[in-house]
């Protein structure tokens, strides 16, 4: 369960306020996998990061009684001058994981060799994507948020990537942002709209996509 009360997030945009979350209350069930749809600048990154506690609302707050992983994939938390196994020792600190399980996991699924234990600032952006995909995948979460990205690096990677996915789609739910509505079907069962500043639950995903594709006609 994930509950929004009086949600609201606004940021500055020249010189005006511009509202992407608007007095939010709704409360998301247990054990879906949810869609977050909209049209581009509509605040659904922003809402997913809201969630995950990177950004701050404005106002009200966001209750949850499952653990909530940060946007799958995000690396821009990386320490740049740590190595990568540094990092995700950090993290496995940090989310009270065992440290030597994650960092045996993120070693082999990430395939960096060498580089594990080279400072992140040596990374390619693809290097990093699969660092950070590999620690995200490595903790058992409730509840993934996926922006984007379900899958990182060269054809097989992205097979592998994929796969893992799925296998944690198993025991998990997701809240995903994603413009592939193929990848929506694959993964979700239900679906949300956000709409200038407004967020509407749809338990059935196919009247998700119907509603979120007459408002981007």
């Amino acid at each position: 369960m994930i509950r929004f009360e009086n949600l609201t997030k606004s940021f500055r945009v020249r010189g005006e306020r511009r509202v992407v979350i608007d007095d939010l209350n709704l409360t998301l069930p247990t054990g879906k996998s949810l869609a977050l749809l909209g049209r581009n600048g509509a605040g659904k990154s922003t809402l997913l990061e809201m969630i995950s506690g990177t950004i701050r609302p404005d106002s009200g707050r966001i209750v949850s009684d499952g653990s909530i992983s940060w946007p799958v994939g995000f690396g821009g938390s990386f320490h740049r001058e740590l190595t990568g196994a540094q990092n995700v020792r950090f993290i496995a600190r940090i989310y009270g994981v065992d440290t030597d399980e994650l960092l045996k996991f993120v070693e082999d699924f990430a395939e960096l060799g060498k580089f594990f234990y080279m400072p992140v600032r040596s990374y390619s952006s693809g290097m990093r994507s699969r660092l950070a995909f590999g620690a995200s995948m490595g903790i058992r979460f409730d509840t993934y948020l996926v922006d984007e990205t379900t899958a990182v690096g060269d054809a097989a990677f992205k097979r592998k990537s994929r796969a893992v996915f799925a296998d944690r789609m198993h025991h998990s739910s997701s809240i995903m942002v994603n413009h592939s509505m193929g990848q929506v079907r694959e993964f979700c069962n239900a679906g949300l709209v956000l709409e200038k500043g407004r967020l509407q639950y749809f338990e059935d995903l196919e009247e998700a996509i119907e509603v979120h594709q007459a408002l981007m006609a």
